[in-house]
């Protein structure tokens, strides 16, 4: 190779001293230029993995997450250990029970036998409401349908899910604070031989109903281990403002009860 240099240069007429210790120096010049060119590194034909280093190791398994803690729910009013067990008792412990305070002042109190033939549940008060549950407008189209259906008010047990009135209910926090199972609870101690829920989306979703729109029957367990037939209707204050649903619950009312 240096002789053939030799000679180009020689040919061409240009000095070299490509001969000897000076062809050292020369590559040692030749190698300094490309380290400050940036090049510091051999090259090969064979490819090669520079991440390999940094890539984790093929046995070693990330870290799960750490899943937090759900926090932990209080039941409504102490839950159904601290519930009353007896329906006289219920009825002054709605009232009363600090817990039940959330609602608001204006309780109203459920009324009513125990062990009716027929027991009727609203969402809440209605708003023309007095001293006595449903004995505003919404009150006097259920007598109506009572007095057609050959039933006395007197004979039927009433109750609102929530014992006072609230403005736009979230239905579904209610349900996980648990006052559907306060509702299963409340029916269980009545005992009713039928029930009918007006305002069955709302309810329908506190007691954890998949088809609140279905017109089939939502069974409720009683303390005997029991069923009770159950049929859901709109709200009683939805049919006062749209008569023509008074039809549709007439219909209804007249397949689910018996001749």
């Amino acid at each position: 190779m240096v002789p053939v240099i030799s000679q180009l240069s020689q040919k061409a007429g240009l000095p070299t001293a490509l001969t000897g210790p000076a062809i050292a120096e020369a590559v040692d010049a030749a190698l300094a230029w490309w380290r400050d060119a940036g090049v510091d590194g051999d090259f090969a034909d064979e490819a090669q993995d520079w991440l390999a280093a940094t890539k984790p190791a093929a046995h070693v398994k990330a870290a799960a997450p750490v899943a937090k803690p759900e926090p932990e729910r209080v039941a409504i009013a102490g839950g159904p250990d601290v519930w009353p067990r007896d329906l006289a008792e219920f009825s002054t412990w709605w009232m009363a029970e600090p817990a039940l305070g959330v609602f608001g002042p204006a309780r109203i109190a459920p009324v009513g036998p125990a062990a009716p033939a027929l027991m009727i549940v609203v969402p809440m008060p209605e708003a023309q409401d007095g001293e006595t549950l449903l004995s505003g407008p919404a009150g006097r189209l259920l007598n109506a349908l009572l007095a057609a259906a050959g039933l006395s008010r007197d004979a039927i047990y009433c109750a609102a899910a929530c014992p006072a009135r609230i403005a736009a209910p979230d239905w579904a926090a209610l349900a996980e604070q648990g006052l559907g199972q306060l509702l299963a609870h409340h029916i269980a101690l009545v005992q009713p031989q039928r029930v009918v829920i007006f305002g069955q989306n709302g309810i329908s979703t506190l007691l954890g109903n998949g088809s609140p729109n279905n017109a089939g029957h939502l069974p409720f367990v009683n303390h005997s281990g029991a069923t009770v037939p159950t049929l859901t209707m709109y709200d009683l204050e939805a049919i006062v403002a749209r008569p023509a649903l008074k039809a549709a619950l007439w219909t209804r009312w007249l397949e689910w009860m018996p001749a």
